[in-house]
């Protein structure tokens, strides 16, 4: 019985944190869609979109059927005369579709005084105006787990209604899925989690053939660690509490870790020929939106990753 009261306990908890999160979500969105549609505006003045007539629903390719896609997409006449099961790409599928997710688990909540926007905030309006710049130069664009892939003109719209209708658990990584082979992939996270557990997201998400960028979103006190004295850090998404002494004595060990967790991450995504970089909400959002719609461009120009460097700081 106490157990089963402990464990009622926790659902309540979890349920109260839950709905106060999106409370605070849904009272922050409309300024969080406001300055992502301000940041978009200013960075689109000039460029160029890839708009191409026609509605893309010619075939591209065959490719290989790969496990955990619905069974509804494999092209059986074409699989009958192999060993092997493949799906039958469309153009548009094929090279049009960029999925976007930005990281809303408890610890992107972070900010400390010298951000000017908290993780989570600066995440959605990068996600937010990206997505704006996307859709305007003729790309689809999706959520993983949460929003099919839309061009519509109102997309911003719809990635925060969806988010706000959002009930699931606030994940630290985007949820498994297959991509299609041509597909891009950004994923926008504090990337705190156990490299096993980025390498497993890095495995599914590129196993079709897809390509991607991950952008590690800190707080500038993530960084520096500007801490002295005794300190209490609470780890937000349930892992305790651990109390730093001297914390200033803590200072190199964790910048030593900092900095091989993202060699770790690095290269990884070396490894995949994916790219990885870092961002610290002391800069501005404009900066690293530029960052990532000219890479995505000069990647889909020229080849993968041939102008721009994994590991660049945005």
């Amino acid at each position: 019985m106490a157990a089963e009261t402990s464990h009622e306990s926790r659902e309540i908890v979890a349920i109260r944190r839950a709905d106060g999160e999106s409370r605070m979500l849904a009272a922050s969105l409309p300024r969080l869609v406001l300055d992502a549609r301000r940041i978009a505006a200013n960075v689109i003045h000039g460029l160029h979109g890839r708009r191409r007539a026609g509605a893309g629903e010619s075939f591209w390719q065959y490719r290989r059927f790969v496990s955990g896609e619905p069974s509804q997409n494999v092209d059986w006449r074409r699989s009958a005369r192999d060993d092997h099961l493949y799906v039958r790409e469309q153009e548009w599928e094929a090279a049009h579709t960029i999925w976007l997710w930005p990281d809303r688990s408890p610890s992107m909540a972070f900010a400390s005084k010298g951000a000017r926007d908290s993780k989570l905030e600066r995440g959605l309006i990068v996600t937010f105006a990206l997505a704006e710049l996307l859709v305007a130069g003729g790309e689809r664009v999706g959520i993983p787990g949460l929003m099919t892939p839309t061009a519509s003109r109102n997309v911003i719209d719809k990635m925060a209604q969806a988010m706000l209708h959002d009930d699931a658990v606030r994940a630290s990584l985007p949820p498994s899925f297959v991509p299609s082979a041509l597909a891009e992939i950004v994923v926008l996270s504090d990337f705190w989690s156990p490299m096993s557990e980025i390498r497993t997201m890095l495995a599914g998400l590129s196993a079709s053939g897809a390509h991607g960028t991950l952008i590690q979103v800190v707080d500038p006190a993530e960084e520096t660690f500007p801490y002295a004295g005794r300190v209490e850090f609470v780890e937000p998404e349930g892992f305790g509490v651990i109390t730093a002494g001297r914390a200033e004595s803590w200072v190199s060990d964790y910048v030593a870790r900092v900095a091989l967790h993202r060699d770790e991450i690095r290269s990884e995504t070396n490894r995949l020929d994916w790219l990885f970089s870092t961002h610290t909400t002391s800069r501005s959002a404009a900066e690293l939106l530029l960052f990532l719609h000219s890479g995505m461009m000069a990647a889909k120009g020229s080849g993968r990753g041939s102008t721009v460097k994994a590991g660049r700081s945005a």
